[in-house]
């Protein structure tokens, strides 16, 4: 089960996100998202648990706790929507944002 963790400290590594969750049971991977241009933390990650049940645990557990001063928003991940993934403007003019007149 995969597992979105946000509100996350610029200073969490990989390495801390695996840990935290380990206490619930086997992590299979942790990766926090970085900025494609300057590799800074966004501030969000996804942590992916094999088991449901220690997922769902670790939610409960997880969400709201510290962790290098910040608390975390923690809940199961949810597929990325198509239109964004694309990279598509869903919901705005065709060629951009205002209209020419």
């Amino acid at each position: 089960m995969n597992i979105y963790v946000g509100n996350l400290s610029f200073d969490v590594s990989e390495q801390d996100l695996r840990q935290a969750f380990e206490a619930f049971g086997q992590v299979t991977t942790a990766n926090i998202i970085n900025d494609k241009f300057t590799g800074q933390s966004k501030g969000f990650g996804f942590v992916e648990m094999s088991a449901k049940e220690q997922a769902q645990a670790a939610i409960a557990g997880m969400n709201g706790k510290e962790i290098k001063g910040r608390a975390l928003n923690v809940n199961e991940a949810r597929p990325r929507n198509d239109d964004r993934s694309r990279g598509d403007s869903a919901g705005r003019r065709p060629g951009g944002g205002r209209p020419r007149y």
